[in-house]
């Protein structure tokens, strides 16, 4: 049986990584929507003015919400299903599951 290669072994331990779509509420009630392997790291990046143009001039107040995607593919499409959204529909995404935001947006 072959090796694979460290390449491919790269790319597999990649593909199984969890995406996660992420809701933060910025200074002015606005909500920002965005995209990370760790939520935790991308937060504590725009809580200290390196993350997105967005929340360096609307600063986070707290995270709402994370939903687990099995890849980025699908983090992708939910993130710009939630940009589509009104703040109010967003909030009503808070307490939602991952599954059961991909299955109200995207199914």
């Amino acid at each position: 049986m072959a090796t694979p290669s460290p390449r491919s072994r790269a790319a597999r331990e990649r593909a199984a990584r969890r995406w996660h779509v992420y809701l933060i509420l910025c200074r002015g009630n606005a909500i920002y929507t965005g995209i990370a392997l760790d939520v935790t790291a991308r937060y504590a990046q725009h809580v200290a003015g390196t993350g997105a143009r967005y929340t360096r001039a609307n600063p986070p107040r707290r995270l709402l919400a994370k939903f687990v995607c099995p890849n980025q593919s699908v983090a992708s499409r939910l993130e710009a299903a939630i940009k589509r959204l009104s703040a109010a529909k967003k909030r009503n995404l808070v307490g939602l599951s991952g599954a059961a935001a991909r299955e109200l947006l995207l199914d």
